[in-house]
């Protein structure tokens, strides 16, 4: 099978996941890295065992030994460095959030439908088992009909309005580095637009948002999410029917999800894995590759936009 070859842009810390990852994938090897120090990105490449190594993004983006281009900058570079790739005939896999607004998404998707390219946000919870598992269960019907959903995802940060995210030139703040995680996770199960959305947030002193609370009204279901830079959360995500519960621990990167039926534990499921967990869409975007695809089924850029939207949306009521 034809092996994707993959440049990674930045050198930073996701980075390093992205390619102990790929080590796990079918269908896929990492040939170079680039840094906007040489340094930085020899450094990268010595300790994965990347045979290229380059100073600036134009170098790797120009390469003919680059099939696919992963990129791991600060999400208020998304655009540029998506657009450049694309541009250059590469297919991309953008960290999330894809930008930092609806009209950035937008922008994105234009180029990406004017240069025929393929483009996928590295939406990854939505790809790894636990997750799939807890879809299948409801779509079976297991838990009933879905009342609320409640997903949190925080870690306390030190304030730093130097550092990227507390950095407002940099898209800082909770909403687009955690809060993105909750909004997503409800968006895979709740398969449509909130008719009302209410928030309290709470704000670092040079205005950041560090702490969140939004809920989000549908039809028939109601969604409380959380974030926060201020203080460690549960982060896990519950899903509540009218019959059962699915409680996923660490939902973000859920290796397991559990099915409750009142006080009961009457199913669960663990995937084992051994890697972080962006190997299982590392892997979907390989086949999407090989196979000739333009965009991912699972996370396609119709996803992204709603995550965009949603995040605006929640922006507005600050």
């Amino acid at each position: 099978m034809k092996k994707v070859r993959w440049g990674i842009v930045s050198a930073g810390r996701i980075a390093n996941t992205f390619a102990r990852d790929m080590t796990a994938t079918k269908n896929g090897v990492v040939v170079a890295v680039a840094a906007r120090s040489g340094a930085s990105a020899q450094s990268f490449a010595d300790q994965y065992n990347i045979p290229i190594a380059l100073e600036g993004y134009d170098a790797l983006y120009a390469s003919p030994e680059v099939d696919a281009v992963y990129v791991a900058t600060p999400h208020s570079h998304h655009l540029k460095n998506a657009t450049d790739a694309l541009r250059s005939g590469k297919a991309v896999l953008c960290e999330k959030p894809i930008t930092i607004s609806a009209v950035e998404c937008q922008q994105l998707i234009d180029v990406t439908e004017e240069t025929s390219g393929y483009l996928m946000e590295a939406m990854w919870t939505w790809f790894l088992p636990a997750i799939r598992k807890a879809k299948e269960w409801v779509q079976a019907g297991r838990i009933g009909r879905i009342v609320r959903v409640h997903s949190e995802f925080g870690y306390p940060q030190v304030y730093d309005d130097k550092e990227r995210l507390y950095d407002v030139e940099l898209g800082g703040g909770c909403l687009l580095d955690m809060g993105v995680y909750p909004i997503a996770f409800t968006a895979l199960f709740v398969d449509e637009d909130p008719l009302h959305i209410s928030v309290v947030s709470r704000h670092a002193p040079n205005g950041v948002e560090d702490d969140i609370v939004a809920t989000f009204k549908y039809t028939e279901t109601v969604a409380t999410l959380g974030t926060s830079f201020r203080a460690k959360l549960r982060n896990w995500a519950y899903l509540i029917g009218e019959t059962g519960y699915i409680a996923i621990p660490d939902f973000w990167r859920g290796s397991e999800c559990q099915l409750w039926v009142l006080d009961e534990m009457v199913d669960q499921f663990c995937d084992g894995r051994k890697t972080n967990g962006f190997d299982y869409q590392i892997d979907a975007v390989n086949d999407d590759l090989v196979q000739g695809r333009r965009e991912s089924a699972i996370v396609p850029l119709s996803q992204s936009m709603r995550f965009q939207k949603y995040m605006d949306l929640v922006r507005s009521k600050f």
